[in-house]
């Protein structure tokens, strides 16, 4: 495959998430490809979260799972970092 059909296949997978609070994309970085996880209509700010897709996952007969877990994974991961104090940061 080459580098935009990997891009336009996990754009397509990706388009089946739909997420009240956050929204997700992907674009070409390196070999791979990079999968982005923004938080929608937001006041406060926050970064952006990326997820690296490497040529060895995309060529995976199993990558539509594994792209599933990555996306679930990086989610929980988004918003653990975007707690501003947690119990064990507080004196």
């Amino acid at each position: 495959m080459t580098e935009n059909s990997h891009l336009d296949r996990v754009r397509e997978l990706l388009s089946k998430y739909e997420h009240p609070l956050m929204s997700f994309s992907a674009q070409s970085h390196g070999d791979g490809i990079r999968v982005v996880i923004q938080a929608k209509n937001i006041t406060v700010p926050v970064h952006t979260y990326y997820i690296e897709v490497h040529p060895r996952d995309l060529e995976s007969p199993q990558f539509e799972w594994t792209l599933e877990r990555q996306v679930y994974d990086g989610l929980h991961d988004y918003i653990i970092e975007m707690f501003t104090h947690a119990a064990h940061t507080r004196d």
